[in-house]
């Protein structure tokens, strides 16, 4: 058998075989292969080409931006392994700081050539390929299930449940977690509930009108439906002006039984909404309407309303926003998981925005946690469900 001609390669084209080992898309062993070289020679190349760098290279090539965008993901790591140093070490060849590193590299390779994230973090390029290639742990191949469990609960809640609802999410789909580990896998991923920004009042009780008095006393605990509601207003912002949203909810549930919304805020829009409810529950004599001291629930078509259909009126004290608690948590609730998350550009695209995510999310799928982290229907439906089984 003939003897292979010794190759002779230029010092272009070793730079670029290194140039391509150490892109990050292929390993030594695969560029090798691909340009027909011998893998030890490859790898010689590469030992020479890092050891002929000097140390502060690949930093001082970097532009300011580039530099600061490094100084992010050393503040990142360092973060990152601030919360670990309380786990016990890991029994695995690798330490714990090591392995965080080498899964952030793995993360941000799209964005960094790994040689370039490497340096940043202190950490070898063959110890990263050699973690890449070490089949994962059982806790770490469970962990990554997890997360991808996680991500779908929080997408299906529109991205408005915290830990504490995606944990009872998960539980009820049958999946047997501490909500301590879905809190630390949720902060690891960035998966975080939407922010509430304050909530403001639009209460006007400047009015000349008859004030009923506080019969609810913060009572928001009922024991069954229709046995009292509370009500309120609040406002939402168009290109095409203000937009005002009334809303009735059963204190059983925390069902929104009834909603209206108007140009203007007055007693017709307390109307349509009272109208609503009505329509929807048909509720017996007796039940008690509870509402702020806001002229349109003081007016007398409003008390009217309430008096034809033989509701008992209770309105709240002056200035005391707790005595309404309930309907103001809602409106806090809708305006941070939906209304300041959006820019409606006319009053019709945030009636249809509301609509949807009331019918098709707070009361048939979000999780209430006044009623044991079920939705508002859910909760309701248990109920028939025992008075059928006990009859």
């Amino acid at each position: 058998m003939a003897k292979r001609k010794r190759r002779v390669f230029t010092p272009e084209f070793k730079a670029d075989a290194v140039r391509l080992c150490k892109s990050g898309d292929r390993t030594i062993a695969q560029v090798a292969n691909d340009l027909d070289l011998t893998e030890t020679a490859l790898r010689a190349w590469v030992k020479r080409a890092d050891a002929q760098a000097p140390k502060s290279a690949t930093s001082n090539e970097l532009t300011t931006p580039e530099r600061e965008e490094l100084a992010e993901l050393r503040r990142k790591v360092k973060r990152l392994e601030m919360e670990r140093e309380n786990l016990k070490k890991s029994s695995n060849i690798l330490r714990e700081g090591e392995h965080v590193k080498f899964a952030f590299i793995d993360v941000e390779k799209t964005f960094w050539p790994i040689q370039v994230l490497c340096f940043v973090l202190g950490v070898s390029r063959s110890g990263y390929y050699a973690w890449k290639a070490r089949p994962k742990s059982k806790a770490r191949t469970s962990d990554e299930k997890l997360a991808t469990q996680i991500e779908a609960s929080h997408k299906r809640s529109r991205g408005t449940y915290g830990s504490p609802r995606v944990h009872r999410e998960l539980r009820a789909r049958g999946i047997r977690v501490a909500r301590k580990r879905v809190e630390r896998l949720m902060r690891q991923q960035g998966i975080a509930a939407k922010r509430k920004r304050r909530f403001r009042r639009t209460t006007d009780s400047k009015h000349a009108h008859p004030v009923a008095a506080n019969l609810l006393e913060r009572r928001f605990d009922v024991d069954l439906p229709n046995t009292a509601w509370v009500t309120d207003v609040t406002y939402v912002w168009t290109l095409e002006g203000w937009l005002y949203l009334a809303a009735i909810l059963d204190l059983y549930s925390r069902r929104v039984v009834g909603w209206a919304t108007s140009e203007t805020n007055d007693r017709e829009l307390a109307l349509q909404a009272l109208r609503s409810a009505v329509n929807s529950r048909k509720p017996p004599t007796g039940l008690l309407h509870h509402s702020d001291r806001g002229s349109p629930y003081a007016s007398a078509d409003y008390r009217a309303g309430l008096e034809r259909h033989g509701f008992v009126a209770s309105m709240s004290r002056k200035g005391d926003c707790w005595d309404n608690a309930v309907a103001e948590s809602f409106f806090a609730t809708i305006k941070g998981e939906l209304i300041d998350h959006e820019n409606y550009v006319t009053r019709a695209c945030a009636i249809a925005s509301i609509a949807d995510y009331i019918d098709n999310f707070y009361n048939p799928v979000r999780r209430h946690s006044s009623i044991g982290y079920v939705s508002p229907i859910e909760f309701e439906l248990i109920l028939l469900q025992s008075n059928k089984l006990s009859a």
